[in-house]
């Protein structure tokens, strides 16, 4: 049962999962493929060092089949195939207002607790989601992050024969146009990698690279001065927070889906002047991991294009140093267990 455990300063070790008895309320998961996030990038370059439990095994973005159940759990058998919704919130907030999925002492599992990035994994049964009997898990694999892009796609309130720009277009944001564009919206992805900027292009969008040509003048072109009904900001850059308010229409709304650690200028004036929402959308709830399994299950988005590598779980070092040097790809796989 092998599991890489980051030791912190860019690096893992191979060593064994947890083994012990399950409590009531558990399964142990036999993992068939894990994701690597941006958040476990930053992981691995120590920016998450004062969270992470060092040594840890970090990873949640999941696919796995059921090897065991604990002696409460209904709902689910041996040999069932799941997905992990890697949320724990803890005891509830009165400031939570009743959303606990974003509460104050939620715990996210695979960061504040141990992840998937093993072959062996125990996990509360409350986070597990059926997949169908006959969907490849490789695939299963990315609904953890299709279902952030299924959040964020609901709660901008997406609307068929809109006009989104998505800001960004690494794996989130990649994964948020094409369910906007699914919803029936005009999709603009604004990228400035070039290899990612063709692959956007082939699977059909319309594409700015901001760094050679002014975004706000394309999108007005593009639009007929009409501008864009909703902006994803999905870059966390100052470029991006600045930029975002110029590319809407009056009463535009913006989905702030990037982590902006620290302050960014924003034009207030254009919030007022146009009367301009924001909404912030952070992971994702039950019903955005139900309808992103039913997306893939469906085969309607082609998923495989997205998954740039994958590699046995043995090579997690190389996995992410291959990132690192490859900024490049979107969505790497560690193959835990066969």
């Amino acid at each position: 049962m092998t599991a890489a455990y980051y030791q912190g300063n860019k690096t893992f070790s191979l060593g064994k999962s947890e083994q012990r008895i399950l409590k009531a309320d558990e399964v142990r998961l036999e993992v068939a493929y894990c994701g690597i996030c941006g958040t476990d990038i930053h992981i691995f370059h120590g920016n998450m060092d004062n969270r992470v439990q060092i040594p840890q095994v970090i990873g949640h973005e999941v696919s796995a089949v059921i090897a065991e159940i604990g002696s409460g759990v209904n709902g689910f058998k041996i040999g069932d195939k799941v997905t992990v919704r890697p949320l724990a919130p803890g005891t509830e907030s009165p400031e939570d207002n009743g959303v606990t999925h974003i509460g104050k002492n939620l715990k996210f599992i695979g960061i504040d607790t141990p992840g998937g990035m093993q072959t062996s994994w125990i996990v509360p049964a409350y986070t597990l989601h059926h997949l169908p009997e006959d969907m490849h898990l490789h695939l299963a694999a990315l609904i953890e992050p299709l279902s952030v892009a299924c959040h964020d796609v609901r709660l901008g309130k997406v609307q068929q024969g809109e006009t989104v720009v998505v800001l960004g277009g690494g794996p989130i944001g990649l994964l948020i146009a094409l369910i906007a564009r699914e919803k029936g919206a005009r999709v603009i992805v604004s990228e400035v990698n070039s290899s990612r900027l063709g692959l956007i292009q082939s699977l059909g969008f319309e594409t700015i690279n901001p760094f050679e040509t002014d975004l706000a003048e394309k999108v007005k072109a593009l639009t007929d001065e009409a501008m864009a009904d909703i902006v994803f900001e999905v870059t966390g850059t100052a470029f991006g927070a600045e930029t975002m308010t110029s590319l809407l229409k009056v009463r535009g709304r913006i989905v702030m889906v990037a982590i902006h650690a620290q302050s960014k200028q924003v034009d207030l004036f254009r919030f007022f002047w146009k009367e301009l929402q924001m909404v912030g959308a952070r992971v994702y709830e039950p019903e955005d991991f139900e309808k992103a399994i039913s997306v893939v299950a469906e085969d309607r988005l082609p998923l495989d294009r997205i998954i740039t590598k994958i590699l046995p779980l043995e090579e997690v070092q190389e996995a992410f140093e291959m990132i690192d040097k490859n900024p490049e790809g979107m969505k790497y796989l560690l193959k835990c267990s066969d």
